[in-house]
């Protein structure tokens, strides 16, 4: 009888010889099998950490809010001169069907609005910049 295995993605076929009249066992065959492969351990390779990409833009963190996601922009709740607090809605972005409300993270008076309904927005990308 012949069986194919795979082992780390390798196909190995095997022949196997059944005996007459001894009882066989799939935990004694699965043991003698593995014991006669060798095979090396798979070392799963270490997930390397996000690239971050440099701001362009040159706006201080602390003075604006950027997109934590990709998306398009659906509303924007707030005009310039505006005083927010922390936790206001500032922008409305969809992605993938869902909306993500996007808030300020520091209290302060809109300087400027970087984005607009419709545009589609990159992660990271400036939205609103503070006083």
């Amino acid at each position: 009888m012949q069986l194919i295995l795979t082992i780390d993605g390798k196909k190995y076929i095997v022949d196997v010889e059944v005996l007459e009249g001894e009882e066989c066992r799939a935990p004694d065959l699965f043991q003698a099998l593995t014991s006669t492969i060798q095979s090396k351990p798979v070392v799963a390779p270490l997930p390397h950490p996000l690239a971050i990409q440099p701001v362009a833009d040159g706006l201080p963190d602390n003075k604006v809010c950027r997109s934590p996601i990709a998306g398009i922009v659906q509303r924007v709740n707030v005009q310039v001169g505006q005083k927010l607090q922390i936790d206001d809605l500032l922008v409305v972005l969809e992605a993938m069907k869902m909306e993500t409300n996007i808030t300020a993270h520091t209290d302060g008076t809109v300087k400027k609005i970087l984005a607009s309904p419709g545009e589609a927005v990159k992660s990271g990308q400036a939205l609103i910049e503070f006083e």
